[in-house]
Protein backbone atom coordinates (compact mmCIF):
# COMPACT_ATOMS: atom_id res chain seq x y z
CA UNK A 1 0.00 0.00 0.00
CA UNK A 2 1.26 3.47 -0.86
CA UNK A 3 0.73 6.18 1.71
CA UNK A 4 -0.64 9.49 0.48
CA UNK A 5 1.80 12.41 0.67
CA UNK A 6 -0.33 15.04 -1.03
CA UNK A 7 -0.74 18.37 0.67
CA UNK A 8 -4.52 18.46 0.19
CA UNK A 9 -6.22 15.06 0.50
CA UNK A 10 -9.49 14.74 -1.37
CA UNK A 11 -11.46 14.30 1.86
CA UNK A 12 -10.68 17.71 3.30
CA UNK A 13 -13.86 19.42 2.12
CA UNK A 14 -16.22 16.63 3.32
CA UNK A 15 -14.25 16.48 6.57
CA UNK A 16 -14.67 20.24 6.91
CA UNK A 17 -18.42 19.92 6.49
CA UNK A 18 -18.49 17.09 9.03
CA UNK A 19 -16.42 19.22 11.37
CA UNK A 20 -18.89 22.07 11.07
CA UNK A 21 -21.85 19.73 11.54
CA UNK A 22 -20.38 18.11 14.64
CA UNK A 23 -19.50 21.53 16.02
CA UNK A 24 -23.08 22.72 15.56
CA UNK A 25 -24.46 19.49 17.06
CA UNK A 26 -22.16 19.77 20.08
CA UNK A 27 -23.04 23.41 20.68
CA UNK A 28 -26.75 22.61 20.28
CA UNK A 29 -26.64 19.81 22.86
CA UNK A 30 -24.65 22.00 25.26
CA UNK A 31 -26.98 24.96 24.74
CA UNK A 32 -30.12 22.88 25.28
CA UNK A 33 -28.92 20.83 28.27
CA UNK A 34 -26.95 23.44 30.21
CA UNK A 35 -28.99 25.25 32.90
CA UNK A 36 -27.90 28.77 32.07
CA UNK A 37 -30.29 30.13 34.70
CA UNK A 38 -30.69 28.04 37.85
CA UNK A 39 -33.14 30.24 39.75
CA UNK A 40 -36.19 32.00 38.37
CA UNK A 41 -35.88 35.56 37.11
CA UNK A 42 -37.63 36.86 40.21
CA UNK A 43 -34.95 35.51 42.57
CA UNK A 44 -33.42 38.30 44.70
CA UNK A 45 -29.83 39.10 43.87
CA UNK A 46 -27.33 38.28 46.61
CA UNK A 47 -23.70 39.28 46.10
CA UNK A 48 -21.02 36.74 47.06
CA UNK A 49 -19.04 38.01 50.03
CA UNK A 50 -16.27 35.86 51.53
CA UNK A 51 -15.92 38.24 54.50
CA UNK A 52 -19.50 37.56 55.56
CA UNK A 53 -18.95 33.85 56.18
CA UNK A 54 -15.23 33.33 56.65
CA UNK A 55 -12.85 34.76 59.20
CA UNK A 56 -9.88 36.88 58.12
CA UNK A 57 -7.62 34.00 59.15
CA UNK A 58 -9.53 31.53 56.94
CA UNK A 59 -9.45 33.92 53.99
CA UNK A 60 -5.73 34.58 54.45
CA UNK A 61 -4.99 30.85 54.71
CA UNK A 62 -6.90 30.13 51.50
CA UNK A 63 -5.10 32.96 49.69
CA UNK A 64 -1.69 31.76 50.88
CA UNK A 65 -2.39 28.18 49.90
CA UNK A 66 -3.68 29.21 46.47
CA UNK A 67 -0.66 31.41 45.81
CA UNK A 68 1.68 28.55 46.64
CA UNK A 69 0.00 25.77 44.63
CA UNK A 70 -0.58 28.10 41.69
CA UNK A 71 3.14 28.22 40.97
CA UNK A 72 3.60 24.55 40.09
CA UNK A 73 0.12 24.57 38.54
CA UNK A 74 0.90 27.32 36.06
CA UNK A 75 4.32 25.83 35.33
CA UNK A 76 2.67 22.49 34.59
CA UNK A 77 0.23 24.17 32.21
CA UNK A 78 3.11 25.98 30.53
CA UNK A 79 5.03 22.72 30.21
CA UNK A 80 2.01 21.10 28.57
CA UNK A 81 1.78 23.87 25.99
CA UNK A 82 5.53 23.85 25.30
CA UNK A 83 5.69 20.08 24.82
CA UNK A 84 2.60 20.10 22.60
CA UNK A 85 4.04 22.95 20.55
CA UNK A 86 7.35 21.12 20.09
CA UNK A 87 5.58 17.95 18.97
CA UNK A 88 3.43 19.86 16.46
CA UNK A 89 6.02 22.30 15.14
CA UNK A 90 9.18 20.17 15.07
CA UNK A 91 10.14 16.71 13.75
CA UNK A 92 11.06 15.45 17.23
CA UNK A 93 8.27 12.85 17.30
CA UNK A 94 9.06 11.63 13.80
CA UNK A 95 12.75 11.25 14.64
CA UNK A 96 11.90 9.31 17.77
CA UNK A 97 9.64 6.89 15.87
CA UNK A 98 12.33 6.45 13.23
CA UNK A 99 14.68 5.04 15.84
CA UNK A 100 12.21 2.56 17.30
CA UNK A 101 12.18 -1.09 16.15
CA UNK A 102 9.40 -3.26 14.78
CA UNK A 103 6.37 -2.94 12.50
CA UNK A 104 4.44 0.31 12.23
CA UNK A 105 1.96 -0.49 15.02
CA UNK A 106 4.74 -1.40 17.49
CA UNK A 107 6.67 1.74 16.63
CA UNK A 108 3.54 3.83 17.18
CA UNK A 109 2.80 2.08 20.46
CA UNK A 110 6.35 2.50 21.70
CA UNK A 111 6.33 6.13 20.57
CA UNK A 112 3.26 6.87 22.71
CA UNK A 113 4.83 5.06 25.67
CA UNK A 114 8.18 6.85 25.39
CA UNK A 115 6.62 10.30 24.98
CA UNK A 116 4.11 9.70 27.81
CA UNK A 117 6.82 8.58 30.21
CA UNK A 118 9.08 11.47 29.18
CA UNK A 119 6.34 14.04 29.83
CA UNK A 120 5.48 12.34 33.14
CA UNK A 121 9.09 12.58 34.25
CA UNK A 122 9.20 16.27 33.32
CA UNK A 123 6.06 16.81 35.38
CA UNK A 124 7.28 14.74 38.32
CA UNK A 125 9.20 17.53 40.14
CA UNK A 126 6.25 19.88 39.71
CA UNK A 127 3.95 17.25 41.17
CA UNK A 128 6.25 16.77 44.14
CA UNK A 129 6.37 20.53 44.61
CA UNK A 130 2.58 20.73 44.72
CA UNK A 131 2.31 17.66 46.94
CA UNK A 132 4.70 19.22 49.46
CA UNK A 133 2.28 22.13 49.89
CA UNK A 134 -0.65 19.74 50.34
CA UNK A 135 1.31 18.09 53.14
CA UNK A 136 2.33 21.38 54.71
CA UNK A 137 -1.34 22.40 54.92
CA UNK A 138 -2.53 19.00 56.13
CA UNK A 139 -4.49 18.04 53.00
CA UNK A 140 -2.38 15.04 51.96
CA UNK A 141 -2.08 11.89 54.06
CA UNK A 142 -0.07 9.89 51.53
CA UNK A 143 3.45 8.59 51.87
CA UNK A 144 5.80 9.33 48.99
CA UNK A 145 5.72 5.69 47.77
CA UNK A 146 1.89 5.76 47.74
CA UNK A 147 1.89 9.11 45.97
CA UNK A 148 4.38 7.80 43.39
CA UNK A 149 2.28 4.67 42.84
CA UNK A 150 -0.84 6.75 42.17
CA UNK A 151 1.07 8.95 39.75
CA UNK A 152 2.48 5.92 37.94
CA UNK A 153 -1.02 4.43 37.67
CA UNK A 154 -2.37 7.66 36.20
CA UNK A 155 0.47 7.79 33.69
CA UNK A 156 -0.10 4.17 32.68
CA UNK A 157 -3.84 4.57 32.23
CA UNK A 158 -3.41 7.80 30.32
CA UNK A 159 -0.74 6.29 28.08
CA UNK A 160 -2.95 3.27 27.41
CA UNK A 161 -5.94 5.35 26.35
CA UNK A 162 -3.72 7.62 24.26
CA UNK A 163 -2.11 4.61 22.59
CA UNK A 164 -5.53 3.25 21.60
CA UNK A 165 -6.44 6.55 19.96
CA UNK A 166 -3.09 7.20 18.27
CA UNK A 167 -2.54 3.67 16.96
CA UNK A 168 -6.14 3.61 15.69
CA UNK A 169 -5.68 6.93 13.84
CA UNK A 170 -2.44 5.80 12.22
CA UNK A 171 -3.89 2.42 11.31
CA UNK A 172 -6.99 3.96 9.76
CA UNK A 173 -4.90 6.51 7.88
CA UNK A 174 -2.84 3.68 6.39
CA UNK A 175 -5.96 1.90 5.15
CA UNK A 176 -8.44 4.64 4.23
CA UNK A 177 -7.98 7.91 2.40
CA UNK A 178 -10.93 9.40 4.26
CA UNK A 179 -9.89 7.91 7.58
CA UNK A 180 -11.66 10.66 9.50
CA UNK A 181 -14.99 8.87 9.01
CA UNK A 182 -14.18 5.67 10.93
CA UNK A 183 -11.96 7.67 13.29
CA UNK A 184 -14.84 9.96 14.28
CA UNK A 185 -17.18 7.00 14.78
CA UNK A 186 -14.55 5.17 16.80
CA UNK A 187 -13.79 8.21 18.95
CA UNK A 188 -17.47 8.59 19.79
CA UNK A 189 -17.82 4.89 20.65
CA UNK A 190 -14.65 4.88 22.77
CA UNK A 191 -15.88 7.86 24.79
CA UNK A 192 -19.21 6.19 25.53
CA UNK A 193 -17.53 2.89 26.42
CA UNK A 194 -15.02 4.63 28.69
CA UNK A 195 -17.79 6.51 30.53
CA UNK A 196 -19.68 3.26 31.11
CA UNK A 197 -16.58 1.31 32.17
CA UNK A 198 -14.84 4.00 34.24
CA UNK A 199 -16.66 3.32 37.55
CA UNK A 200 -15.98 -0.42 37.46
CA UNK A 201 -12.55 -0.52 35.83
CA UNK A 202 -10.69 2.71 36.61
CA UNK A 203 -12.03 3.98 39.94
CA UNK A 204 -11.11 0.75 41.82
CA UNK A 205 -7.49 1.21 40.69
CA UNK A 206 -7.22 4.22 43.00
CA UNK A 207 -9.73 3.53 45.76
CA UNK A 208 -11.47 0.70 47.55
CA UNK A 209 -15.23 1.00 47.88
CA UNK A 210 -17.67 -0.40 50.40
CA UNK A 211 -21.40 0.05 50.83
CA UNK A 212 -22.38 2.59 53.45
CA UNK A 213 -23.07 0.51 56.55
CA UNK A 214 -26.62 -0.10 57.70
CA UNK A 215 -27.94 2.53 60.04
CA UNK A 216 -29.84 5.78 60.32
CA UNK A 217 -27.73 7.69 57.80
CA UNK A 218 -27.98 4.98 55.13
CA UNK A 219 -31.74 4.66 55.63
CA UNK A 220 -32.19 8.43 55.41
CA UNK A 221 -30.10 8.70 52.25
CA UNK A 222 -31.96 5.90 50.48
CA UNK A 223 -35.30 7.32 51.59
CA UNK A 224 -34.29 10.73 50.25
CA UNK A 225 -33.33 9.17 46.91
CA UNK A 226 -36.68 7.36 46.75
CA UNK A 227 -38.52 10.59 47.58
CA UNK A 228 -36.55 12.27 44.82
CA UNK A 229 -37.49 9.61 42.29
CA UNK A 230 -33.86 8.62 41.64
CA UNK A 231 -33.27 4.84 41.57
CA UNK A 232 -30.32 4.21 43.89
CA UNK A 233 -29.78 0.72 45.29
CA UNK A 234 -26.78 1.71 47.37
CA UNK A 235 -24.41 4.48 48.35
CA UNK A 236 -20.70 3.64 48.28
CA UNK A 237 -17.94 4.93 50.52
CA UNK A 238 -14.44 5.49 49.09
CA UNK A 239 -11.39 5.09 51.32
CA UNK A 240 -10.16 8.57 50.45
CA UNK A 241 -8.66 9.10 53.90
CA UNK A 242 -5.59 7.10 52.90
CA UNK A 243 -4.85 9.85 50.40
CA UNK A 244 -6.38 13.10 51.66
CA UNK A 245 -8.25 14.89 54.40
CA UNK A 246 -10.46 16.69 51.84
CA UNK A 247 -14.22 16.20 51.79
CA UNK A 248 -15.99 15.23 48.61
CA UNK A 249 -18.66 13.13 46.94
CA UNK A 250 -19.55 12.47 43.32
CA UNK A 251 -21.78 10.58 40.93
CA UNK A 252 -20.31 8.59 38.05
CA UNK A 253 -21.44 6.18 35.37
CA UNK A 254 -24.96 5.71 34.06
CA UNK A 255 -27.41 2.87 33.72
CA UNK A 256 -26.11 -0.22 35.51
CA UNK A 257 -22.86 1.50 36.53
CA UNK A 258 -24.36 4.66 38.02
CA UNK A 259 -23.19 5.15 41.57
CA UNK A 260 -23.14 7.79 44.25
CA UNK A 261 -19.85 7.80 46.14
CA UNK A 262 -18.96 9.70 49.30
CA UNK A 263 -15.47 10.04 50.74
CA UNK A 264 -15.02 8.36 54.11
CA UNK A 265 -13.71 11.71 55.32
CA UNK A 266 -17.12 13.26 54.61
CA UNK A 267 -18.78 10.84 57.04
CA UNK A 268 -17.08 12.73 59.88
CA UNK A 269 -19.32 15.72 59.14
CA UNK A 270 -22.78 16.06 60.74
CA UNK A 271 -25.38 13.75 59.21
CA UNK A 272 -27.56 16.60 57.91
CA UNK A 273 -24.59 18.04 55.99
CA UNK A 274 -23.80 14.63 54.51
CA UNK A 275 -27.42 14.39 53.40
CA UNK A 276 -27.14 17.75 51.67
CA UNK A 277 -24.01 16.66 49.81
CA UNK A 278 -25.77 13.49 48.65
CA UNK A 279 -28.84 15.56 47.69
CA UNK A 280 -26.53 17.56 45.44
CA UNK A 281 -25.29 14.33 43.84
CA UNK A 282 -28.87 13.12 43.40
CA UNK A 283 -29.39 16.31 41.41
CA UNK A 284 -26.72 15.17 38.98
CA UNK A 285 -28.28 11.73 38.73
CA UNK A 286 -31.82 13.03 38.23
CA UNK A 287 -30.72 15.41 35.49
CA UNK A 288 -28.69 12.64 33.80
CA UNK A 289 -25.65 14.89 33.85
CA UNK A 290 -23.24 12.00 33.29
CA UNK A 291 -25.29 10.75 30.34
CA UNK A 292 -25.49 14.18 28.71
CA UNK A 293 -21.85 14.81 29.50
CA UNK A 294 -20.97 11.53 27.80
CA UNK A 295 -22.94 12.53 24.71
CA UNK A 296 -21.19 15.89 24.58
CA UNK A 297 -17.85 14.19 25.16
CA UNK A 298 -18.54 11.70 22.37
CA UNK A 299 -19.51 14.45 19.93
CA UNK A 300 -16.45 16.42 20.99
CA UNK A 301 -14.22 13.39 20.40
CA UNK A 302 -15.70 12.89 16.92
CA UNK A 303 -15.20 16.62 16.29
CA UNK A 304 -11.58 16.20 17.37
CA UNK A 305 -11.02 13.36 14.90
CA UNK A 306 -12.28 15.51 12.03
CA UNK A 307 -10.28 18.49 13.27
CA UNK A 308 -7.15 16.36 13.37
CA UNK A 309 -7.73 15.36 9.74
CA UNK A 310 -8.32 18.92 8.60
CA UNK A 311 -5.34 20.35 10.52
CA UNK A 312 -2.89 17.66 9.44
CA UNK A 313 -4.06 17.82 5.83
CA UNK A 314 -2.12 21.06 5.51
CA UNK A 315 1.22 20.16 4.01
CA UNK A 316 3.01 22.81 6.03
CA UNK A 317 1.89 21.26 9.32
CA UNK A 318 3.10 17.82 8.31
CA UNK A 319 6.37 19.16 6.92
CA UNK A 320 7.19 20.97 10.14
CA UNK A 321 6.51 17.76 12.04
CA UNK A 322 8.60 15.74 9.58
CA UNK A 323 5.63 13.55 8.65
CA UNK A 324 4.72 12.56 5.10
CA UNK A 325 1.34 11.11 6.06
CA UNK A 326 -0.73 10.39 9.13
CA UNK A 327 -0.28 6.74 8.21
CA UNK A 328 3.39 7.08 9.11
CA UNK A 329 4.20 5.90 12.68
CA UNK A 330 6.32 9.04 12.91
CA UNK A 331 3.02 10.94 13.20
CA UNK A 332 2.75 9.85 16.85
CA UNK A 333 4.17 13.13 18.13
CA UNK A 334 2.04 15.27 15.85
CA UNK A 335 -1.17 13.48 16.85
CA UNK A 336 -0.34 13.65 20.56
CA UNK A 337 0.56 17.32 20.29
CA UNK A 338 -2.68 18.25 18.54
CA UNK A 339 -4.75 16.24 21.05
CA UNK A 340 -2.96 17.91 23.96
CA UNK A 341 -3.52 21.41 22.59
CA UNK A 342 -7.19 20.66 21.91
CA UNK A 343 -7.63 19.43 25.49
CA UNK A 344 -6.11 22.58 26.98
CA UNK A 345 -8.02 24.94 24.69
CA UNK A 346 -11.37 23.26 25.36
CA UNK A 347 -10.89 23.40 29.14
CA UNK A 348 -12.37 26.86 29.77
CA UNK A 349 -15.56 26.01 27.86
CA UNK A 350 -15.93 22.76 29.78
CA UNK A 351 -15.50 24.61 33.07
CA UNK A 352 -18.10 27.20 32.10
CA UNK A 353 -20.68 24.49 31.43
CA UNK A 354 -19.68 22.55 34.54
CA UNK A 355 -20.20 25.55 36.81
CA UNK A 356 -23.78 25.95 35.62
CA UNK A 357 -24.46 22.22 36.03
CA UNK A 358 -23.06 22.29 39.56
CA UNK A 359 -25.25 25.29 40.39
CA UNK A 360 -28.32 23.38 39.18
CA UNK A 361 -27.38 20.47 41.46
CA UNK A 362 -27.08 22.94 44.35
CA UNK A 363 -30.59 24.21 43.66
CA UNK A 364 -31.81 20.62 43.46
CA UNK A 365 -30.32 19.93 46.90
CA UNK A 366 -32.04 23.03 48.29
CA UNK A 367 -35.38 22.07 46.75
CA UNK A 368 -35.07 18.54 48.09
CA UNK A 369 -33.99 19.37 51.64
CA UNK A 370 -35.43 22.88 52.00
CA UNK A 371 -32.63 23.58 54.45
CA UNK A 372 -30.54 26.56 53.27
CA UNK A 373 -28.95 27.01 56.72
CA UNK A 374 -27.40 23.54 56.64
CA UNK A 375 -26.43 24.10 53.01
CA UNK A 376 -24.45 27.19 54.01
CA UNK A 377 -22.88 25.36 56.95
CA UNK A 378 -21.89 22.51 54.66
CA UNK A 379 -20.32 24.86 52.11
CA UNK A 380 -18.31 26.56 54.85
CA UNK A 381 -17.10 23.20 56.17
CA UNK A 382 -16.11 22.01 52.69
CA UNK A 383 -14.28 25.24 51.91
CA UNK A 384 -12.34 25.44 55.15
CA UNK A 385 -11.41 21.75 55.16
CA UNK A 386 -10.45 21.66 51.47
CA UNK A 387 -8.82 25.13 51.65
CA UNK A 388 -10.81 26.22 48.63
CA UNK A 389 -9.96 29.42 46.81
CA UNK A 390 -12.64 31.85 47.96
CA UNK A 391 -11.83 34.63 45.46
CA UNK A 392 -9.94 33.26 42.45
CA UNK A 393 -8.64 35.76 39.94
CA UNK A 394 -10.14 35.80 36.48
CA UNK A 395 -7.49 33.58 34.85
CA UNK A 396 -7.68 30.92 37.56
CA UNK A 397 -11.47 30.96 37.47
CA UNK A 398 -11.55 30.46 33.70
CA UNK A 399 -8.82 27.84 33.55
CA UNK A 400 -9.50 25.75 36.63
CA UNK A 401 -12.87 26.44 38.27
CA UNK A 402 -15.24 23.57 37.44
CA UNK A 403 -17.51 24.60 40.35
CA UNK A 404 -18.81 27.97 41.53
CA UNK A 405 -16.80 29.38 44.42
CA UNK A 406 -18.07 28.78 47.96
CA UNK A 407 -19.19 32.43 48.34
CA UNK A 408 -21.13 32.11 45.06
CA UNK A 409 -22.81 28.91 46.25
CA UNK A 410 -23.67 30.46 49.61
CA UNK A 411 -25.10 33.53 47.85
CA UNK A 412 -27.21 31.18 45.73
CA UNK A 413 -28.60 29.54 48.86
CA UNK A 414 -29.50 32.90 50.34
CA UNK A 415 -31.21 33.96 47.13
CA UNK A 416 -33.10 30.64 47.11
CA UNK A 417 -34.18 31.19 50.72
CA UNK A 418 -35.54 34.66 49.98
CA UNK A 419 -37.31 33.37 46.88
CA UNK A 420 -38.99 30.60 48.91
CA UNK A 421 -39.91 32.73 51.88
CA UNK A 422 -37.49 31.04 54.29
CA UNK A 423 -35.13 32.75 56.76
CA UNK A 424 -31.91 33.80 55.10
CA UNK A 425 -29.00 31.90 56.65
Amino acid sequence: MTLSTTDAPSGVRPAGWALAGLGVATLAVVALTTPWRTLSEGAPAVAPDPARDFTPEQIARAETFDALVSRPGYLSLGLTLVVAGVLVATPLGARLAGRLPGPWWLRALLGVLVLSVAVAMLRWPLGMWSESYLRDFGLSTQTWPAWSADRAKSTGIGAGLTAIMVVAVIGLARRFRRWWIPAAAGAFALTVAASFAYPVLIEPVFNDFRPLEAGRLRDDLLAMAARDGVPVENVLVADASRRTTALNAYVSGFGATRRIVVYDTLLRAPADEVELVVAHELGHAKADDVLWGTLVGGLGAAFGACLLYVVTSAGGVRRRAGVASLGDPGAVGLVMGVLSLATVLSGPAQNLVSRHIEARADVHALNLTRDPATFVAMQKRLSVTNISDLSPDFIEYVLYASHPTAPQRIALARSWARLNGLPEP
